[in-house]
């Protein structure tokens, strides 16, 4: 049954709310929760070695975290450890990882993944994978590539944009080619081009396409309210 309106709502419904506001704050990612897998950083893991070797960073939950007062916001996550989580697939909060150095998923039924499956994973240098799975981006996104008992380890991912990985020449005139992830590159117009191909020069019209957004945002209101109105007179 509802609370009576206008009552304050008693202690014990108080307390537990602040409790999970509190933990909310706390600034954990959920990748690193128990969003993709509960538990924490395995013994021994490719994550729990460059934890121990970072000065400054802790293990937190399933992550490797750097920067920042413990339970603070500006912490980053530098490490990740799926391993032995039972994924088939990659959970929706991986992105949040994007700024790993490392990231260890060995020991998971992963089925093939997505060729944007890392995109942003620009720091990317370690990714430890079932030895089923190939490296992202192929063998040449990367510096070298081994077999290691039951794990493929990719190691140093290679900047796609170089001349002598052949993407640079797909950029077109007025961009510049930076790296998006393991073999994916991406092209960014130079000021002050913008827009498809970055054919267009100058500023973007800011002003004219939200005053025209806002205008057609207006009249189907009012559209919509006056047909409202009439059915309503009608009934």
């Amino acid at each position: 049954m509802a609370a009576p309106s206008g009552r304050f709502p008693g202690p014990l419904i108080v307390l537990p709310f602040l409790g999970f506001c509190l933990a909310a704050g706390a600034g954990l990612p959920e990748v690193c929760s128990g969003g993709c897998c509960p538990g924490t950083v395995r013994n021994g893991s490719a994550v729990a070695a460059q934890c121990a070797s970072r000065p400054g960073a802790r293990l937190r939950g399933r992550c490797c975290c750097s920067g920042g007062a413990p339970g603070s916001e500006a912490s980053a996550v530098v490490g990740l450890d799926l391993g032995n989580c039972s994924l088939q697939q990659l959970c929706s909060s991986f992105q949040e990882a994007s700024t790993a150095l490392v990231i260890d998923l060995t020991d998971n039924p992963l089925e093939p993944l997505p060729e944007d499956a890392f995109r942003g994973f620009t720091q990317l240098q370690t990714l430890v994978l079932p030895p089923t799975l190939d490296c992202p981006g192929g063998n040449e996104g990367w510096e070298n590539v081994t077999l290691r008992g039951r794990s493929r380890v990719c190691h140093g991912q290679r900047n796609p944009c170089n001349s002598s990985g052949g993407l640079g020449h797909l950029c077109p005139k007025d961009s510049s080619c930076v790296p998006d992830g393991p073999g994916l590159p991406q092209c960014l117009c130079i000021s002050p081009h913008y827009g498809y191909k970055c054919l267009r020069q100058g500023t973007f019209p800011y002003l004219l396409f939200f005053g025209t957004l806002g205008a057609v945002t207006i009249a189907l209101s009012l559209l919509l309210w006056v047909t409202q109105r009439r059915k309503a007179k009608v009934s």
